[in-house]
């Protein structure tokens, strides 16, 4: 690489004395010149091979608040698909947190979304709605987006069978309320997204909040349920409790300092699946906090390691 550069420096001005006053001549060395370079030419191919992403509408407007109440409001997810020449047919729903007052779709979104993608994996960015004391806002969203992902698998070039979802913090809430609250789809529905399971094939969770009891994050609690909520609805969304031999299988990654969400939300439910017999794997991180050193360093290059092997060790993607 350093001869072709050094012999384009020595070339390019008197290419350039040559051709100066012949723009069209110009315009053909340079485009030849960076074909010719090693390595630019195929930077210059593989960005533009990566699809756009995609935005849409998950409601069309008219969103679900349960109870067969509507709101007009709407939830969306961006489509990032990988190149065609490295897709292997996974696809992961993107869950950001937030304290389900907010959204975090940058690092926690569309960042992760880049990441998979260059592991071949399509990554779907779900924005949720806010639940405002709705505690199945949320949930219902995130069942949409599964659903929507499976509908479009054959255009979207996605295996159907390999559909997971990851979440963060709060955002790791909804997608473990996703991996324990689905249903197979309702075959006479007209809707032919509706037609679609909400049960993701695996979960990944990252500094998620898991439980509504007493290690729950306060914020996400009140958020979520509401200031006083009742306690079968505390039950229900301690999702600790409803894992079943029916319960996707799961990786989680905390860090043992993190003081926002501690671990034990992490831990709870790594034994529930264990106990459940569920495949599941938890990588408990030395430091970092929450958010794990703002979501940059060694702690967080280990879980996305590591969850990229564990997801090929249970042959959902090609083992890295």
């Amino acid at each position: 690489m350093k001869r072709y550069l050094s012999t384009f420096a020595l070339l390019l001005p008197l290419a350039l004395s040559f051709v100066s006053r012949r723009p069209l001549l110009l315009a053909m060395t340079l485009a030849a010149v960076l074909i010719l370079i090693p390595g630019i030419g195929t930077l210059s191919s593989v960005a533009a091979a990566l699809p756009e992403p995609e935005k849409l509408s998950l409601w069309s407007g008219q969103a679900p608040v349960g109870d067969g109440q509507f709101e007009a409001a709407d939830a969306t997810i961006t489509v990032h698909r990988p190149a065609p020449d490295t897709a292997n047919g996974a696809a992961v729903v993107i869950c950001p947190g937030g304290g389900y007052g907010g959204l975090v779709t940058g690092a926690e979104g569309h960042g992760i979304a880049k990441w998979l993608t260059a592991h071949g994996i399509a990554g779907i960015v779900l924005e949720y709605r806010l639940p405002k004391g709705r505690p199945f806002v949320p949930l219902l969203d995130a069942q949409r987006a599964i659903r929507t992902v499976r509908s479009n698998a054959k255009p979207w070039a996605i295996a159907p069978s390999r559909v997971g979802i990851i979440g963060f913090s709060a955002g790791g809430h909804l997608a473990s309320t996703a991996g324990t609250h689905f249903d197979r789809g309702d075959p006479q529905a007209a809707d032919p997204i509706a037609r679609e399971s909400s049960r993701p094939d695996f979960v990944i969770l990252i500094y998620p909040v898991v439980t509504m009891g007493e290690t729950t994050h306060g914020g996400s609690k009140v958020n979520l349920l509401g200031r006083d909520p009742k306690p079968e609805l505390i039950e229900l969304f301690s999702n600790e409790k409803q894992v079943t031999d029916q319960t996707p299988p799961m990786f989680l990654a905390h860090a043992q300092d993190d003081k926002a969400v501690v671990p034990d939300n992490s831990r709870m439910l790594h034994e529930a699946l264990r106990a459940h017999k569920v495949a599941t794997e938890y990588l408990e991180l030395p430091s970092g906090g929450h958010g794990l050193n703002g979501y940059q360093g060694p702690m967080w290059d280990a879980w996305q390691a590591q969850s990229l092997r564990w997801l090929g060790s249970q042959q959902w993607i090609p083992l890295p």
